[in-house]
């Protein structure tokens, strides 16, 4: 009879150590791992929910960085604009409340707060964050606008806001009659017509009215238009007017009211009646003289820096008197890069600010949060600003606090926020849009990520209590089973024969 080695008998023994030996190493692996597998095989039916769950919160967690990031961008656009509102503010309120005082620079106080805030508004529009200028457009990489320096003074070949301000208050005749040109075509009449046809520049003729009741009045008409009064055989009453209203540079209106009187010499905005209707006539062409060098020393001077400050920053490019000579120019021309100052150096465009920074923040979610500083409420704001900031007064001239009361007034209209025009509240609007749309979109993604990592947690993930039991379990066992097999291993036949 053949007898088998106990290796033969007792194999069976040692697979089932090996066996035992492979799930001590999954239990003790999971165990530290947390982990039912570190392969998606070990999943086993469930791997291909693992893998789409594990992608879910893998996108959730892209998401989420991007909306992170946006936000802050954001966070530093409302600061800015808040900024930029209150500069606008602070400006209004110095125009509104300055006294007319001028220092040894020729400006007043409240154009001394403009200057500041010029420069700090520049300043915001150049935000960076990061490395990205926000309100450039899509020109991320560029600074939205020129120094505030350059913008006003100017280069060494570049004509800055200040130069075009001089060039159109020569343009526009101001220290005369504001190109107008008073004449007596008759020996009782009394007309204004404008200097040339079609120049953008002065005065421009908008009505005539009389209460007077021999009087009439013609115009305005022709080419160039004029507008007069004839005041016939009789003399006007006391108390008579005769208005003149013309339309300046800025779009402003102004009016000259004349009254009649016996006063000789008669008080401003009055002519004496004479001894009769040719002399009331000669009395009212040097009154009307009078009071229109008035208005062209004063609402002028401010209506045509409003106007130049307009063409340079509304116009791209910037738009600038056709001199010299100045003083009998009759048309603007476009600055080239050689000889102007184009204050906006981001990306120009039709398409509306808030496209040019387009991000997704969930699968079929987007948001818009660009801005360009050339929109027009960064643009109201700037040109008024500025022009506060760069206009000079002679402290000599006895019509200075009349320019400077023209100027306040306006700066004060110009910055306050109008129904139906863009205002710096409304792009703050946007970006608080944009805003909520990225705090709604994380709460719901933060909630469907939780989900998610639940459901994948229970997929791949252990019970740390169960698996412990399981290795206590199977340790004894494979100790019970190491003793078996080594008592088996050192079995032989010797020992079950007797000893001789």
């Amino acid at each position: 009879m053949t007898i088998d080695g106990v290796s033969g008998r007792t194999s069976y023994l040692g697979s089932s150590l090996v066996n035992l030996k492979t799930q001590l190493d999954t239990l003790s692996q999971q165990l530290a791992s947390g982990k039912k597998s570190t392969t998606y095989a070990g999943l086993g039916v469930d791997s291909g929910v693992a893998t789409g769950l594990r992608s879910q919160v893998s996108s959730i967690a892209a998401y989420t960085n991007t909306g992170t990031i946006i936000n802050t961008r954001l966070n530093v656009a409302n600061l800015s604009l808040q900024g930029i509102i209150d500069s606008g503010s602070q400006v209004k309120g110095a125009a509104a409340g300055a006294a007319l005082t001028l220092d040894n620079t020729g400006k007043t106080p409240g154009q001394a707060t403009a200057m500041a805030s010029f420069t700090q508004i520049i300043s915001l529009l150049n935000a960076d964050v990061g490395g990205r200028y926000m309100f450039s457009g899509r020109a991320t990489d560029t600074p939205a606008t020129q120094p505030a320096d350059v913008i006003l003074n100017g280069t060494g070949t570049q004509a800055g806001l200040t130069q075009l301000i001089n060039e159109r208050k020569q343009a526009d005749g101001t220290g005369g009659l504001g190109r107008t040109v008073i004449s007596s075509p008759s020996a009782t009449s009394v007309a204004i017509g404008e200097d040339v046809a079609g120049s953008p520049f002065g005065l421009k003729l908008s009505g005539i009215t009389t209460t007077a009741a021999g009087a009439t009045v013609s115009g305005p008409s022709g080419s160039p238009p004029l507008m007069s009064v004839d005041l016939g055989a009789t003399n006007p009453n006391v108390g008579d007017k005769v208005s003149f209203t013309f339309t300046l540079p800025d779009g402003t209106s102004q009016s000259v009211d004349l009254t009649a009187t016996n006063t000789n010499p008669p008080p401003a905005g009055s002519f004496t009646i004479g001894a009769n209707s040719t002399a009331t006539a000669t009395n009212l062409n040097a009154a009307l003289n009078t009071a229109v060098g008035t208005v062209a020393n004063t609402s002028l001077v401010a209506a045509s820096a409003i106007a130049a400050s307009d063409n340079f920053f509304s116009s791209s490019p910037p738009l600038r008197v056709d001199g010299p000579p100045f003083n009998t120019a009759t048309q603007l021309i476009a600055g080239t890069p050689a000889n102007t100052v184009s204050w906006y150096t981001g990306e120009s465009g039709s398409d509306p600010a808030r496209g040019t920074a387009v991000v997704g923040i969930d699968q079929s979610i987007t948001i818009q949060y660009g801005a360009r500083a050339n929109e027009d409420a960064f643009v109201t704001q700037l040109k008024n600003v500025a022009v506060y900031a760069a206009v000079t007064t002679n402290p000599s001239d006895p019509n200075a606090n009349g320019q400077l009361t023209a100027l306040n007034s306006r700066i004060v209209d110009n910055l306050a926020v109008k129904p139906g025009q863009q205002s710096i509240q409304d792009i703050q609007a946007d970006f608080a849009g944009a805003q909520a749309a990225l705090k709604t979109t994380k709460d719901r993604q933060t909630q469907t990520s939780s989900i998610a990592q639940s459901m994948l947690d229970s997929i791949q993930g252990i019970d740390d209590n169960e698996v412990a039991t399981k290795i206590l379990a199977l340790q004894t066992s494979l100790q019970a089973s190491y003793q078996t097999t080594a008592s088996l291993y050192q079995m032989s036949l010797l020992k079950f024969l007797p000893v001789g």
